[in-house]
């Protein structure tokens, strides 16, 4: 039986450039379930801005927001699609 996955938008907004290995070391962990990923560097405020589009089971995208959330000065929020 195959596992229902749910489409999702991890923002994440990273203030401590100094976790951006960690943080692209657990992205790549869960590399099979991402769909596209986009940066934007804001220069003018010291941040990198980070959009996930990722497509897994629940408990997997829940299990990443908050590994990625409990890294030191970096914030992610997830948004799911209705469908």
């Amino acid at each position: 039986m195959e596992t229902e996955t749910r489409i999702a938008v991890l923002s994440i907004i990273v203030e401590n450039t100094d976790t951006t290995a960690e943080l692209n070391d657990i992205i790549h962990e869960y590399a099979e379930y991402m769909v596209g990923r986009m940066g934007i560097p804001y220069r003018a405020r010291g941040i990198n801005i980070i959009s996930l589009v990722v497509d897994a089971p629940q408990n997997v995208i829940s299990t990443l927001s908050g590994r990625i959330g409990r890294l030191e000065g970096v914030t992610s929020k997830v948004a799911y699609a209705k469908v």
